[in-house]
């Protein structure tokens, strides 16, 4: 039996600390990149199912997902990549 690695979007939330006037100074030097990352910050939220490997790269494996009940649309939700390995 084949072996896949599989690419899922997530979205994570990660702490920064900065240096700053005011809140639009730090999102400004954040955005920047001059935010020092607090580490072991980094949180799960959600898997994001908004973002997706498009259906015309892959029309073969999007009609499968169809067949086997999931629901698929514009892309495979949450999947970046897969491959064979």
């Amino acid at each position: 039996m084949p072996s896949y690695e599989i690419e899922q979007y997530e979205l994570h939330a990660t702490r920064y600390r900065v240096a700053a006037s005011d809140e639009a100074e730090a999102i400004a030097r954040l955005l920047n990149g001059q935010a020092e990352l607090v580490e072991e910050s980094q949180d799960f939220i959600e898997v994001a199912e908004e973002y997706g490997l498009p259906t015309d790269e892959r029309r073969e494996l999007a009609e499968a997902l169809r067949d086997r009940g999931i629901p698929i649309d514009e892309v495979i939700p949450s999947i970046r990549s897969i491959e064979e390995v």
